[in-house]
C-alpha cells in the first residue's frame, strides 16, 4: 500500500469509505507551501473545480490514506489520469508525529474563477467531517463563490 494526501471532497471520510473501501485513514496532517485555490473554470464545468498551487508560506489540511493498489486504481480513473486532468505528485505531509511523503492529485488547469456554491459547500463540508481546525473550514466557507 502508498499513502494518499486527500484534500478537498475527498477528505470527507464517508466518501472515501465509499470510493476506497480497502483504504484506512493513516493520519490527518497539512501540505505546508500549498494554497488551495480554484480553477479550470473556462472547462465548462459547475464554476472552477478545486486545485493544489505551490505557494511560501500557506499550508493545506488533508487527511492521510493507506491506499490499497485496487483503491488506487478506482481514484486514478474517477480524477481522470488517462485524460489528463490531474497529475499525481509526491508531496510531504506534515503529521502530528513528522513527516510521511504522500502522492496527492494536482489538477493540471490555470488557477481563476469561483467554484459553485454547491462546491464550496462540499469542499468545507468535507473538511469539516475530516476534523480540520474551525477557523481552517470557517476561511472555506467564507470564500467567494458562484450564486446559485
Amino acid at each position: 500500500m502508498t499513502l494518499y494526501a486527500a484534500w478537498a471532497s475527498n477528505l470527507d471520510p464517508g466518501r472515501m469509505v465509499e470510493r476506497c473501501p480497502h483504504s484506512p485513514v493513516a493520519d490527518v496532517g497539512w501540505l505546508t507551501g500549498w494554497r488551495l485555490t480554484f480553477g479550470a473554470e473556462d472547462q465548462h464545468w459547475d464554476g472552477a473545480l478545486p486545485m493544489l498551487v505551490p505557494s511560501e508560506g500557506d499550508r493545506v489540511f488533508v487527511a492521510v490514506y493507506d491506499i490499497s493498489p485496487l483503491d488506487e486504481q478506482g481514484l486514478d480513473a474517477s480524477e481522470g489520469i488517462d485524460l489528463g486532468l490531474h497529475e499525481k505528485l509526491h508531496v510531504r505531509v506534515e503529521v502530528p508525529d513528522g513527516e510521511v511523503v504522500a502522492w496527492t492529485y494536482v489538477l493540471d488547469a490555470y488557477e481563476g474563477g469561483l467554484p459553485s456554491a454547491r462546491t464550496l459547500a462540499m469542499v468545507s463540508d468535507a473538511a469539516e467531517a475530516a476534523g480540520a481546525p474551525h477557523d481552517y473550514v470557517l476561511a472555506l466557507r467564507e470564500r467567494p463563490c458562484q450564486a446559485g
